[in-house]
């Protein structure tokens, strides 16, 4: 320290006695170093000779408790449980204590980044004070006290010392003074005793004359959630953690991740992990057993008695009961249970970590006149209805909101929460893009100063220092071949013929990680974003765009770093020899896969470019023929995309995406060069690979695969991949040509997800889809931070660039690829939901539309059915009011489904009335009327009618 400082010891660890390995004992002091030279960080301080202050003089807040400037200073428990309300810009000028900091850090990760958030917003006049290390507000722990105690004693003495200081050395002596916030009602009179302002949080937001609407932010007190409960007991009693651990412990409980079903409301498994690859799921129905566990809570679970297990419900059930406290009981009558296979069965008796989120959903406004207590409804259909208490509820009627859950007693059907924010008017194409961001935890928050400071300053050039360690490959005729509009062009490709009469050829890979430096603010916003989101008309960058769509961009006609994969091939498409460099390119044209295609096929065309991407394409398929003979699996999934009115940003039009030659071609060489690339990391680094495998699917995934070929009368092998890429070559139907294109859409169901995992951590490298012993990816760094890494393990590989800790420490690159498995998953569902809001956008516009469609699942109670036209896919409801139709048989062996005289087998065709049902701004609905065939007894609404009481209905 260059001040002067005091030097004391903890009084209760000042010796500590401790055995060592060989037996003899050692002496164990510990040092705690406290300082005088912390300042107050007040501008009305004269006394702190500090250089710059973050809390005002004027510290006004219009208050019937204090009519005075005060600053605030919350203990533990009101940040932890009330930071939706200390994020508001309102509260402005609290002292956040480093015992309140180091807490809340222990007790919840979430808390602890948003309240750091808080710190570094200057307009909210947040000040730590690392009382923990002054003199004067350090404190010893006494015998018999607990850290609890010890901590909120320590917080007391901050505070008044706090108050004293300012009376000490205030400037201009106007009376500023120090509150303290706490629900605790023991350490609220404690601080009383010994002088101190002191409030329960509560009270004092009650008190902010201009700002009612706060309260509506306050988390519920344990005394208010009681308050609200009915007298009767709905559910059982949450064991407490410790019985937890010790049934775990001795195997009576089973610790999981609760995952509640979007289908069911009264159905959910909890997956269970195990010892390797060997994991379990356990199912539950009804409330009872799911026993108040939320959407990936982490519960422990008892497996029911084997007599008492179920199969999982084939019915379609959402939860829309009324606003009250409805009978368990009788809502559990309502499920079915089919007869079909028994899984493990159980119930939640516990629950072991809240995963607890700020959920986004609508206002269900109670009908009670003047009532402030109103319905929730999470615009995720796994997270059930929360009660909430406001005064704002026609403000905030027809607007999307957030709200968070506070608790969940036990005589509640409901679990109880608080009102957050407040996101913007319903079916707004930009609230609803909030939402499915929010939803699906996507960052895409504005790049903060701390990671731009680490872009390169512009104009930026090549230098020749730069080239020292690079290869210049500006002079080949490399080119690019991507999507219409892309402008993060990752790869550029490149095919030459060679002296000897073979073949040259370079995948040029953009060099992020040269402007990507190792644990930098840039690059861990970077880990943390984890991909680039692509929505309809929006990308959601993982960098900041003067890399993603300039610097590292391979654009045509200007000078860029690659890190460039180079083969010698025979005309066979036979690696004779791989080699890898960091390198310079300047790309001689940026193609679209139709311009590409277009120059292949136009015989007249025979510059550099157009015989580099013919000797390219008849690699390629060479390639392609090689991968399937050895088991690679062709598999379909209908993706669409929507045509975009150049001023509204509205859908025009909709059509699935059409492939070309050169998507394969291009395709094809982005795989050769990341299994050689996974190859050379491989063998370089044996423990610390950053790797990608495709699990094979256990053969249970591929019931309703067989199930469906059999029905038409053909046989699937699934014994291995290759058994089953021939199958589905072979698998035609005469007079069904569409046959083999359903039958691949769900054999990708029956799929795996691939993953990301550390070459150390894991020994089953296999990607099943691919047919490869080994995989990576290398090639699309601007949108992947798992690029990223692999482009850092290759250049140390190589030698093109030093190593760094984190690279080689297989335990945190595990962690990472835990974090990257997690955000590339949320952005795929992101990329989903909004195809889904921008498809309801283009059938709102279009009206009523018949089309033609297969049936592609069977259940209970419904058929689910594609639409290939528009990739649209649904389930057609048979129900009355939520009654089963009569004369309704389900085979689960078929599977059929007979209505009236009709029976339903998957693959079949029907026809069907599209129109977009928008009467639940939340869930719209893309409803069909089924016009082919004709169900008797079945009637069909007119397309502007009310709904009738029998009908079909596609909820999308």
């Amino acid at each position: 320290f260059q001040s002067k400082y005091d030097k004391t010891l903890f009084s209760d660890e000042l010796t500590r006695l401790t055995k060592t390995r060989s037996g003899g004992v050692m002496k164990i002091v510990r040092e705690h170093y406290l300082r005088d030279d912390i300042w107050c960080g007040s501008e009305a301080c004269s006394g702190c000779k500090q250089e710059s202050t973050v809390l005002q003089t004027d510290a006004c807040m219009e208050s019937s408790l204090c009519s005075y400037p005060h600053y605030l200073v919350p203990d533990t428990n009101v940040v932890l449980h009330q930071i939706d309300v200390l994020e508001d810009p309102v509260i402005r000028n609290v002292i956040i204590l480093q015992t309140v900091l180091q807490e809340v850090r222990h007790r919840s990760a979430p808390v602890y980044k948003r309240l750091k958030d808080v710190l570094h917003e200057k307009e909210k006049h947040f000040y730590t004070f690392t009382n923990e290390h002054h003199r004067e507000t350090f404190i010893d722990r006494e015998p018999g006290e607990s850290a609890n105690d010890r901590n909120d004693r320590a917080i007391r003495v901050a505070a008044k010392w706090y108050s004293q200081h300012l009376k000490t050395f205030e400037c201009d002596k106007d009376g500023l003074k120090v509150v303290l916030l706490t629900n605790d009602q023991g350490n609220k009179q404690k601080a009383e005793e010994s002088g101190l302002l002191v409030y329960k949080c509560e009270e004092y937001i009650k008190s902010l004359i201009a700002n009612p609407e706060l309260v509506d932010r306050l988390a519920l007190s344990n005394d208010d959630k009681n308050e609200i409960g009915s007298s009767k007991v709905l559910f059982p009693e949450h064991l407490p953690l410790s019985r937890i651990q010790a049934g775990i412990k001795c195997g009576s409980f089973l610790q999981g991740t609760f995952r509640a079903s979007r289908d069911n409301y009264l159905e959910a498994t909890v997956f269970v992990q195990g010892e390797g690859d060997d994991s379990t799921e356990v199912l539950l129905q009804g409330l009872q057993n799911l026993n108040r566990a939320v959407h990936q809570d982490v519960v422990a679970v008892q497996l029911l008695p084997r007599s008492q297990w179920v199969a999982p419900s084939s019915v379609v059930l959402q939860d829309e009961g009324a606003a009250k406290d409805d009978d368990v009981e009788e809502e559990e009558e309502e499920k079915a249970v089919t007869e079909a296979a028994r899984k493990p069965t159980g119930k939640v008796v516990g629950i072991i970590k809240r995963n607890w989120r700020p959920f986004c959903g609508m206002l269900n406004v109670s009908q009670i006149k003047e009532s402030t207590r109103h319905l929730f409804t999470p615009a995720d259909r796994r997270v059930p209805r929360i009660r909430i208490e406001t005064r704002q509820a026609s403000t905030l009627a027809g607007h999307r909101i957030m709200v968070a859950i506070d608790g969940w007693p036990k005589d509640s059907r409901y679990p109880n929460g608080h009102f957050v924010r407040s996101l913007g008017s319903a079916g707004e194409k930009d609230t609803e893009q909030e939402v499915l961001l929010l939803e699906h935890d996507v960052p895409h928050q504005a790049f903060s100063q701390a990671v731009l400071s680490f872009l390169p300053k512009m104009p930026w050039a090549i230098t020749p220092e730069d080239m020292v360690r690079r290869e210049d490959l500006r002079h080949l005729s490399v080119c690019s071949v991507d999507p219409p509009g892309c402008t993060d062009i990752d790869d550029a490709l490149h095919c030459r013929e060679l002296e000897n009469g073979n073949l040259e050829v370079g995948v040029h890979i953009a060099d992020v990680s040269h402007f990507i430096r190792p644990s930098n603010a840039l690059d861990k916003e970077a880990a943390s974003r984890g991909t680039t989101v692509y929505l309809c008309g929006k990308r959601i960058d993982m960098v900041p765009e003067l890399l993603s769509s300039n610097l590292c961009s391979l654009r045509s006609n200007v000078e860029r770093f690659a890190f460039s994969c180079i083969w010698e091939m025979n005309h066979k498409a036979e690696v004779l020899k791989t080699r890898f460099t960091k390198s310079a390119i300047n790309s001689k044209a940026s193609l679209t896969y139709a311009e590409a295609q277009m120059r292949i096929d136009d015989t007249n065309m025979n510059d550099e470019i157009t015989k580099s991407l013919r000797g390219l394409n008849k690699l390629a398929k060479t390639l392609k023929r090689q991968r399937i003979d050895k088991g690679a699996l062709t598999l379909s999934s209908l993706e669409v995309r929507f045509h975009m009115d150049s001023e509204t940003h509205d859908p025009i039009d909709l059509q699935t995406k059409e492939l070309m030659e050169t998507n394969s071609m291009v395709e094809e060489f982005m795989l050769l060069a990341n299994i050689s690339v996974a190859q050379k990391i491989y063998d370089e680094f044996s423990e610390c690979a950053l790797l990608r495998k495709h699990p094979a699917p256990p053969p249970s995934n591929y019931d309703i695969l067989l199930k469906a070929a059999k029905s038409k009368d053909v046989e699937i092998h699934t014994d291995s991949a290759k058994a089953l890429a021939d199958s589905l070559d072979g698998a035609k139907v005469d007079g069904f040509p569409y046959f083999n294109t359903l039958l691949r859409i769900l054999a990708t169901r029956c799929m795996m997800q691939a993953v990301y995992f550390c070459s150390g951590m894991d020994s089953d490298f296999h990607h099943y889809g691919l047919a490869s012993p080994i995989y990576t990816h290398f090639t699309s760094p601007i949108r992947r931070y798992a690029d990223i890494i692999v482009h850092r393990l290759l250049a140390v590989a190589i030698g093109a660039d030093s190593t760094y800790p984190d690279l080689m420490d297989k335990h945190k690159q595990s962690a990472l690829c835990n974090n990257l498995n997690y955000r590339h998953k949320m952005s795929q569902y992101a990329q989903r939901a909004s195809v889904a809001f921008h498809t309801q956008l283009f059938f709102k516009s279009r009206g009523i539309l018949n089309e033609e469609g297969y049936v592609l699942f069977v259940r209970k109670n419904a058929i689910i059915v594609l639409i290939p036209k528009f990739g649209l896919e649904g389930t057609v409801f048979f129900d009355t009011k939520g009654k089963t139709v009569p004369n309704l048989v389900f085979d689960e062996e078929g599977p059929t489904l007979s209505v009236e005289q009709h029976i339903f087998c998957i693959f079949d065709k029907v026809k069907v009335t599209i129109t977009l049902d928008d009467s639940n701004v939340q869930h719209q609905k893309i409803r069909m009327s089924l016009i082919e065939p004709v169900i008797t007894g079945v009637s069909v609404p007119a397309p502007d009618a009310e709904p009738q009481a029998k009908k079909l209905k596609l909820d999308n």
